[in-house]
């Protein structure tokens, strides 16, 4: 895909290839929030919140279209009138041409995703997950073309995110045989004539690809096959992945040296992007650290589980004072909470290559601290 008549659509395809939406949570409301799909796109901008403030600096930027990992419609509205603060926020991206797209737990789990990039800022090479996801769904496609145009064919179904295996990319197979089909009054055929039998050459492409993206390779076929109606045919398999590799909420690594509580606590607080709130832990400072659990964002509901996978010490964001004693006093593991926006803002850093890397088109990401809380205090020191 290149930059030249790149679409709101185009960057959608991409991103969900990227984060499939089948990985987000039940509650979850991903996707394209507002904008047309058909609109052209040069820029895109990347944040992790669409506030009013991220909102005026991407219609600021040029930027035709915002990618955010929190949803900003995530529950019911009745209104978006202009005088409500979403409806406001919707209003200005809208007036100043901005498509708005959220990838939020599907970025979570996804591989590599908001986890992954955690894990690595660390200093672990992301492992499992805490809460792995069931077996992806994948399409194992067949398509009839014209030799003349398999390798036309080939390359948008690739553009749209099939031909995946393992660590090889623009996987197929193919094979010779003849096509035969009668065009009846109203058809306008590429080849053959109506009220006539024709039959020719045609080459049959087979590949496989998530079930995120069926509808992305449909219509990347429907625009790149010469042919006015397309002849394929789709079967669904379980997709095969070590646990290792498999998608989900988390991750577990270990460090390439043991170190204390209180050392890896200072290099997660030098990691992450800065914050009011800074990092804090719970556990012996001076206990030796070395297998990890990470958990972008709230994570306290997964506090046994990272104890339960032996990590020394989970990272995460939001944690209340209850569960994190209830769960010290078990003899769970250390436990480190970060600043939510600390934990996923260095996502966008990923998801802007991604976008730049398979369309081109330029990219900003917005530096706007979104982070709610802005003063920290503590007695007799100045701040």
């Amino acid at each position: 895909m290149s930059a030249a008549g790149t679409t709101v659509g185009d960057i959608r395809a991409c991103l969900d290839a990227a984060y499939p939406p089948h990985l987000a949570e039940k509650w979850d409301a991903v996707g394209l929030i507002c904008g047309d799909p058909q609109a052209p796109v040069r820029k895109v901008a990347f944040a992790l919140d669409c506030t009013q403030a991220v909102a005026e600096a991407a219609v600021a930027a040029g930027a035709q279209m915002l990618v955010v990992h929190h949803p900003l419609l995530m529950r019911g509205v009745t209104s978006v009138a202009a005088d409500t603060p979403k409806g406001k926020v919707i209003h200005t991206l809208l007036t100043g041409g901005v498509a708005l797209f959220s990838a939020h737990t599907n970025a979570d789990s996804a591989r590599p995703g908001v986890n992954d990039k955690l894990a690595e800022l660390v200093g672990i090479t992301p492992g499992r997950p805490i809460v792995p996801k069931d077996p992806e769904i994948v399409d194992k496609w067949g398509v009839h073309v014209p030799p003349s145009g398999a390798a036309n064919l080939k390359a948008a179904i690739f553009a749209a995110g099939a031909g995946s295996i393992g660590n090889y990319e623009e996987c197929s197979f193919e094979f010779e045989g003849t096509g035969q089909f009668k065009p009846v009054e109203g058809a306008n055929p590429a080849e053959g004539t109506v009220g006539q039998i024709h039959s020719g050459p045609e080459v049959r492409i087979e590949f496989v690809a998530p079930s995120s993206v069926r509808s992305a390779v449909e219509s990347a076929i429907a625009k790149a096959h010469p042919y006015e109606v397309p002849a394929y045919d789709i079967v669904e398999t379980v997709g095969r992945k070590s646990l290792d590799e498999a998608y989900g909420l988390g991750r577990v690594g270990k460090l390439d040296e043991p170190m204390t509580l209180q050392e890896f606590t200072q290099r997660v607080a030098d990691s992450l992007p800065e914050t009011a709130w800074g990092v804090r832990a719970a556990g012996d400072p001076e206990q030796l650290v070395e297998t990890v659990a990470v958990s972008s964002g709230s994570g306290d509901g997964f506090l046994d589980a990272a104890a339960k996978l032996g990590a020394d010490v989970y990272v995460t964001s939001d944690l209340r004072h209850h569960p994190v004693d209830e769960h010290l006093r078990a003899g769970g593991c250390a436990v480190i909470d970060t600043a939510h926006w600390a934990s996923e803002f260095p996502w966008t850093e990923q998801a802007s290559d991604i976008v730049r890397l398979q369309t081109g088109v330029e990219i900003e990401v917005i530096n706007i601290r979104t982070d709610p809380w802005t003063v920290s205090a503590h007695p007799g020191r100045e701040n």
